[in-house]
């Protein structure tokens, strides 16, 4: 049995492996609003705390240092806001480094007014709980120790405590000591405990979180077969009637342009007759279990009902590779390929490329055309459903070939059921759209076991 990944390497697996691979590869759960209010917040309590013991007790302090510190962190807060704006999603070292200043500049203000003898010491506390609840474990520890650290210096480097001047209030060091030791176990407590029950807290919503995904998708390919197999009942005897009608006009018409137009309509109603037979079949099973087929034969196999369109589909192999793999046929490889040749030759402006290649670990195929490629903005998107993929249509392109964009969601959803992992891109820049297919070899290759897809 494998070990559970961590929540944030999820990325590195396949589909079939965890459907986790569907959340997001870089985790950022704090906005950068959160980290300005807490330090306007923290600005306002210091500014009040300075003006109330300078003012209102009139005890002496330096008053201007003082300022200068706390204007510093409203400077900074300001120059942040402008820069990113407050919906920005800082990452973890970012976030990091503005805690530890808000650590160091209230290291700053209590040196200036008695250091750990000053109460509002405890106040060193904050940003590590605050990195404890969303930040990562080694960003925590870190602030953790830079707190030890300040609170050590503090202890024997700081101005006097802002007190009555006729009666001067004096610490004994063993309560300076103790009030450092409680201080440094305060920032190991919450370093650790609070940051364990914090990370168990994430992975149970990242959990949560990974099943609602799982079931979504499934929903989705449940729904999307129900609707072929509805489309498919419907269409069959209007296209049989087309078929049957293209049969007689054909009888009647002498050979010439006019009758290669009715053998072409004939030729591609068989085709969509097939085609509605494979939709009819998509849920009821993966074919025949027994049936081998090499992976040369296999691209062969779904790659001839596109060679009349026109387009050269050209299919290379690893020279180095040695024998193919051997594949076992069913109807969701077979039209998951089949879409994403068709899809590329359709855009593509003369031909298509399928290059296979394979090592003791994986599998791959890699399906480049020489078309317009992939919108840039949208190759992060592609497989989801009703998704627009190409930037344009090209000339040589079908006027319909726009369709709602289910053809990548289709494709991406029937090969990870066979525990493929889909990657696209643009072979070169803003064209020349590319999809490469991984698999690992021990999930998919049939050689001396037939694996359950």
């Amino acid at each position: 049995m494998q070990p559970e990944p961590e929540p944030h390497d999820w990325w590195k697996m396949s589909f079939a492996d965890d459907p986790r691979v569907l959340l997001p590869a870089i985790w950022r759960p704090l906005r950068l609003e959160t980290l300005v209010r807490l330090r306007w917040l923290a600005i306002i309590g210091q500014a009040v705390g300075v003006f109330f013991v300078a003012f209102a007790l009139g005890f002496p302090l330096p008053l201007i240092e003082c300022l200068g510190l706390i204007l510093l962190s409203g400077l900074i807060n300001l120059a942040l806001t402008l820069r990113f704006g407050a919906g920005h999603r800082p990452s973890a070292n970012f976030a990091t480094f503005q805690l530890a200043y808000d650590c160091v500049q209230l290291g700053g203000l209590l040196a200036l007014t008695g250091g750990l003898h000053n109460p509002f010491s405890i106040l060193l506390l904050a940003p590590v709980s605050v990195s404890a609840t969303i930040l990562p474990q080694r960003a925590t520890f870190a602030l953790a120790f830079l707190v030890v650290v300040i609170s050590s210096v503090l202890s024997v480097v700081h101005l006097p405590l802002p007190w009555d001047p006729d009666n001067q209030i004096v610490f004994d060091r063993v309560y300076v000591l103790g009030l450092w030791v409680s201080l440094a176990c305060g920032v190991v407590f919450i370093a650790t405990y609070t940051n364990r029950v914090a990370h168990e807290a994430r992975q149970l919503a990242d959990a949560l979180a990974a099943t609602e995904l799982a079931l979504s998708r499934h929903e989705q390919l449940s729904a999307l077969d129900g609707l072929a197999a509805a489309a498919a009942h419907e269409l069959g005897t209007p296209l049989s009637t087309i078929a049957l009608a293209a049969k007689e006009m054909r009888a009647d018409l002498p050979p010439g342009p006019l009758a290669d137009d009715v053998d072409l309509i004939i030729s591609q109603s068989a085709r969509c007759r097939t085609i509605l037979g494979k939709l009819r079949n998509l849920g009821a099973g993966d074919g025949d279990p027994f049936a081998e087929v090499p992976l040369s034969e296999l691209l062969a196999e779904v790659a001839r009902p596109h060679e009349n369109l026109g387009k050269s589909i050209v299919i290379s192999k690893a020279p180095t590779a040695g024998p193919d793999p051997v594949f076992r046929r069913n109807v969701g490889l077979l039209y998951g390929l089949g879409n994403l040749i068709e899809n590329a030759t359709s855009y593509a402006r003369s031909g298509v490329t399928v290059e296979t290649a394979w090592d003791v670990a994986t599998i791959t195929i890699v399906i480049t055309d020489d078309g317009p490629g992939f919108q840039p903005d949208l190759i992060d998107r592609l497989g989801e459903p009703y998704l627009t993929t190409r930037p344009r249509q090209p000339a040589t392109a079908p006027a319909d070939t726009g369709g709602l964009g289910l053809g990548i969601f289709i494709a991406k959803t029937l090969l990870e059921r066979t525990g493929a992992h889909l990657d696209f891109k643009n072979a070169e820049p803003d064209t020349h759209a590319q999809v490469t297919v991984t698999w690992p070899r021990d999930a998919i290759e049939t050689a001396g076991r037939l694996p359950e897809f």
